[in-house]
């Protein structure tokens, strides 16, 4: 698959427009030919209407035209609509339904097309579905897919998932046009495997997780490896201001994979990768209401970013609740990276409590 550009309209300071030639991925058999920074609008839902939307239009401005939301993303739905009234046939929006049913399937599509205030979904996924969904399989839930597809109330079918073997056996089944997988510099040889089946199958890929949670610090390292990928579009979870102008300054200015930026990777590869939890929240809830997904991975995330925001009394008070766990199993069962998670939690808690006595430094 060749890599294309699109002269693409950006509003400067000036408010003028200017023409820049912008990377462009294609997601496989659709119509969908985007830059290669796609919005992750997960993290806008901790933000008010007014901020949310002041980014999106922003985004939008600057030359984003991939949006990926969820009807569970609470009010995230809500502020795509808002923000994009009147530039609809101008964007692509990604959303899902976490629908186990045809009634709750129907029901959800609807929510998502009033919020969103648009009559047709570019891309709806299956939110990570247990099983592939196939015609006559006894669950009706594709055959609510294609009906929507028929109906025009969705233009393609994709799913989202973290299980490698639901992964391939999606993509074996011919049926879905897009997967969207986690995806990073420190994914392991079978996730760039499933990325390159992907482009033999001619499905779109679309990379969620592609700063892995957060333990990623270095977006420009992380945006140099998607280029290597043409069939890759990474969607990257942005809340603040200052996060979106760190990726629209790659639009005009992409960062090129240096032996500096090969460098970062291999450092954090050797520091990170192996059999450490990725906060995908598969394990949640927990049964006697631990933060898993974060508590889990507590000993990079507070060496990865400012330690003072996870050494405060809400955070001590979350990581001391691990001392309730019972070690039922539930979280290390529904784990899809196959994770001991009851002795990942303890390994964490007994760095945390030597953190806070001072016995190991993180500055």
């Amino acid at each position: 698959m060749m890599i294309t550009y699109k002269y693409s309209e950006i509003w400067n300071e000036n408010n003028t427009k200017e023409v820049e030639t912008l990377e462009q991925v294609k997601l496989g058999s659709t119509e969908i030919t985007t830059i290669r920074n796609g919005f992750g609008a997960l993290p806008i839902q901790r933000v008010d209407m007014d901020t949310a939307v002041k980014i999106l239009r922003k985004a939008y401005d600057g030359g984003i035209n991939f949006f990926d939301t969820s009807r569970i993303y609470s009010d995230s739905e809500e502020k795509l609509g808002q923000a994009f009234e009147g530039v609809r046939d101008k964007i692509f929006i990604a959303t899902k339904t976490f629908a186990r049913t045809p009634e709750q399937f129907w029901n959800d599509l609807e929510a998502s097309l009033k919020a969103l205030k648009t009559d047709y979904i570019d891309i709806y996924q299956f939110h990570w579905p247990s099983v592939c969904y196939k015609p006559n399989d006894w669950t009706g839930m594709y055959e609510c897919m294609v009906e929507a597809k028929n109906q025009g109330k969705i233009r393609h079918i994709g799913l989202t998932n973290h299980q490698l073997h639901l992964a391939h056996e999606c993509i074996d089944s011919g049926l879905y046009e897009t997967l969207q997988f986690p995806f990073s510099y420190l994914s392991l040889d079978k996730e760039l495997e499933l990325v390159e089946k992907c482009k033999t199958a001619n499905m779109g890929f679309i990379a969620m997780k592609a700063l892995s949670g957060g333990l990623i610090t270095d977006s420009s390292a992380a945006y140099a490896f998607m280029t290597q990928y043409d069939n890759v579009l990474p969607i990257w979870g942005i809340q603040k201001e200052s996060e979106l102008d760190e990726f629209l300054s790659y639009n005009t200015n992409p960062p090129q994979l240096t032996d500096e930026r090969k460098a970062v990777i291999a450092k954090d590869r050797e520091e990170l990768i192996g059999s450490f939890c990725r906060g995908c929240g598969y394990c949640m809830p927990c049964p006697v209401g631990i933060a898993i997904n974060t508590s889990a991975r507590m000993s990079l995330l507070i060496r990865r970013s400012p330690s003072a925001n996870w050494l405060t009394p809400q955070s001590q008070d979350m990581m001391k609740k691990i001392e309730l766990c019972v070690e039922c199993g539930k979280c290390s069962a529904k784990c899809p990276y196959g994770l001991d998670t009851p002795n990942l939690l303890k390994r964490n808690y007994e760095d945390y409590k030597k953190i806070l006595a001072n016995e190991v430094s993180v500055k």
